[in-house]
């Protein structure tokens, strides 16, 4: 009966309407037949007669034509509901009442027939309706219950993926509904682990069982992973990260057990009977940090129609500011990046239709004549400056090259920008630039700086004179007329960026471990490169319209709260499947030069000030006037030239007021969220 079901479902439409029409007309006869031996009736004629015959085929064509009028053969079967088996008792109700009229003029107007009367029409009736929504409701069964999928699974087909939902009940029953009607089948809800305590354990959505309540979840599905071969995918509801504490060990137990684990985020093509959207479970997901709602509108209006520079645009967070301008409808971007590697693999990820709209430059930014020569012909409306040496141990060391890049190089792009009239220049900044303690954060927080101070300059319609790249005066650019806004967006670690914890420990645990963390305190703040990107995006579009007392040189994201780095590692060794300390070992190494135990996202003298815009702050904090860097950075080159760290550490310590010697960890005992402040 399986086999004949399923090889009927997979004929054409027409095909198999005209089976099932074939197919109920023999359940009339056979209802007929069956009317007749169980109500242990003789006829008084014979039954092949050329009467009986004709009798026959009359019977099929009033069959036929009734069932056809009462939208038999009308309905989609996988999709049929109440109405419809409605319609197949209208049709055999239609058909018994017809004949019993037929034989009662049959007998009127030509001759009595024996053994007919009313009782053989009722047996008529509840045979003919039991038989002919038989097969529609075994069809049902199969398509809809668990059964199928076992059947199909025993038949060797694995197309078909059986899988455990956790998450809220109602949101199982929509899963479950759409999986079913999808063509073809990829998933089959096996059971239901709810993450309601109340929900009635035991009970069925839609024939599949609730297997497991809060907060036994962890322990049913070990006894479930090891009670069956079966088990293809763990699919977790929307928002459960946030509701569950055990999220993290469910995807550990799965992974270890080779169970896929995705998460559903929506459905699409809903004419075609409805398919899940399920995404992969990343890092990000797992430190149930809670989604940013992005204002597409409003970056989409921002971005659109214009022409975007981004530099440092091959890096991890340029690539992505790249991508997704790209996205929202740039008119053109141009990257400026002097990693050739980089931009190869930028323009190998890029799609055909977008590439038309790139351009790449290999152009190191403290070239000054270079970039200039870029901005001038490119004209673009903002420049994105997320260039920069980033690595904090390794910049201890190569402090020349971080105050190179990450101040002269700022200062270089920044002035470039006043002198051609871009009408926005927004610096990638970072939370190490609060408090520095490393000659990453200390050049981080002159960039900042030199920003503010072309910020508040720009706003007063103060003159400049912009420097070349050796620091001595160049041209005259007069910011009153080039009308830049200047601005600096701070923001924490990023999940995945190049160098990131995330992307060392994905290496140390793909090499069997051991994973290594410099202190089991240490925190810090983390962020998607998707969210941080569009909430960067998101504050040039604020900038863009304040003006007067409301307007902010630093915006600050909001990051949560911070995130044990040791709860990163653990997480992630048990996302790989894997058991922290018993399958990879973690071991600590103490504090490298220049770190923190703690990052904090601003520092206790500056003002967070709450936005209209969600996730993002204004930052109110103590501004160097343009003369006091001007006069600065002759020495800074001199020391430079003299190679003395001491000397280029304290003249930019000096450029924020800090007295303290620059280059030790410290650590922050109370660090502050972006909720806390203000």
């Amino acid at each position: 009966m399986t086999a004949y079901v399923e090889a009927v479902s997979e004929l054409r439409p027409r095909m198999r309407r005209a089976i099932i029409m074939v197919q109920d007309l023999v359940m009339v006869l056979v209802a007929v037949a069956l009317s007749l031996i169980l109500s242990q009736s003789r006829l008084s004629f014979d039954a092949f007669s050329s009467g009986g015959l004709a009798c026959w085929a009359l019977i099929v064509l009033i069959a036929h034509l009734l069932f056809r009028s009462s939208g038999l053969y009308n309905t989609v079967w996988r999709f049929a509901s109440t109405p419809d088996f409605f319609n197949i008792l209208k049709g055999c109700g239609s058909l018994t009442v017809v004949l019993y009229l037929a034989s009662l003029a049959f007998r009127f107007f030509f001759q009595p027939v024996a053994g007919l009367n009313e009782r053989q029409f009722i047996v008529f009736f509840l045979v003919s309706f039991t038989i002919i929504s038989a097969p529609r409701l075994y069809y049902r069964f199969l398509r809809d219950g668990a059964s199928w999928r076992i059947l199909r699974r025993a038949a060797g087909d694995a197309s078909t993926k059986q899988a455990l939902f956790v998450g809220r009940l109602s949101e199982a029953d929509l899963i479950v509904r759409f999986t079913r009607t999808a063509m073809p089948a990829e998933y089959a809800i096996a059971g239901i682990m709810a993450t309601e305590s109340d929900a009635p354990l035991g009970t069925r959505i839609q024939g599949v069982p609730v297997v497991a309540l809060r907060p036994r979840l962890v322990e049913v599905l070990e006894e479930y992973v090891k009670g069956t071969e079966n088990l293809d995918l763990l699919i977790f509801g929307q928002g459960v990260e946030r509701e569950i504490e055990d999220y993290a060990e469910l995807v550990r137990i799965a992974r270890h057990s080779g169970i896929a684990v995705v998460q559903f985020s929506g459905l699409s093509e809903l004419g075609q009977g409805g398919k899940l959207v399920l995404d992969a479970v990343e890092m990000a997901t797992i430190m149930r940090r809670s989604a940013v709602a992005t204002d597409i509108t409003r970056i989409g209006a921002f971005v659109g129609g214009k022409r975007v520079m981004v530099t440092g645009g091959a890096g991890s967070i340029g690539r992505v500011l790249v991508k997704r301008a790209l996205e929202l409808g740039a008119e053109a971007v141009l990257v400026a990046d002097n990693s050739e590697f980089g931009i190869f693999q930028l323009d190998q990820q890029t799609d055909d239709g977008e590439r038309d709209r790139l351009t790449s430059r290999i152009v190191d930014v403290t070239d000054r004549p270079h970039m200039t020569r870029l901005v001038s012909e490119f004209k673009p409306a903002i420049i994105f400056h997320a260039a920069a040496l980033k690595h904090v141990p390794l910049l201890e060391e190569n402090w020349e090259a971080a105050i190179e890049t990450n101040v002269f190089g700022t200062l270089a792009c920044a002035e470039i920008a006043a002198e051609c009239g871009v009408p926005q220049f927004l610096l990638i900044s970072s939370d190490k630039a609060v408090d520095p303690t490393s000659v990453l954060g200390v050049t981080k927080r002159a960039a900042e700086q030199v920003v503010s101070s072309l910020h508040e300059a720009q706003a007063a319609s103060r003159p400049l004179r912009a420097r070349a790249a050796n620091g001595h005066h160049a041209g005259a650019p007069d910011l009153h007329h080039s009308g830049t806004k200047f601005i600096a967006v701070r923001f924490g670690n990023v999940f995945g960026s190049n160098g990131s914890v995330a992307t060392i420990f994905q290496a140390q645990i793909e090499a069997g471990g051991p994973v290594t963390i410099t202190d089991r305190r240490m925190t810090r703040y983390f962020m998607t490169v998707a969210e941080a990107v569009d909430l960067v995006i998101m504050s040039a579009a604020d900038a863009e319209q304040r003006r007067g007392a409301d307007d902010y040189a630093i915006y600050m994201l909001d990051m949560g709260k911070p995130v044990p780095i040791l709860e990163v590692a653990e997480t992630m060794i048990r996302m790989a499947g894997k058991s922290p300390y018993t399958d990879i070992p973690i071991r600590f190494t103490g504090i490298r030069p220049g770190e923190k135990l703690h990052e904090t996202l601003h520092a206790e003298n500056e003002e967070v000030v709450k936005l209209d815009t969600a996730k993002i702050f204004g930052l109110r904090t103590g501004v160097i006037e343009w003369p006091k860097i001007e006069a600065a950075l002759p020495a800074l080159v001199a020391a430079m030239h003299d190679r003395d760290k001491a000397a280029a550490l304290a003249i930019l310590a000096g450029l924020y007021g800090v007295e303290e010697a620059v280059g030790g960890a410290r650590e922050d005992a109370s660090p502050k969220t972006a909720g806390q402040a203000g």
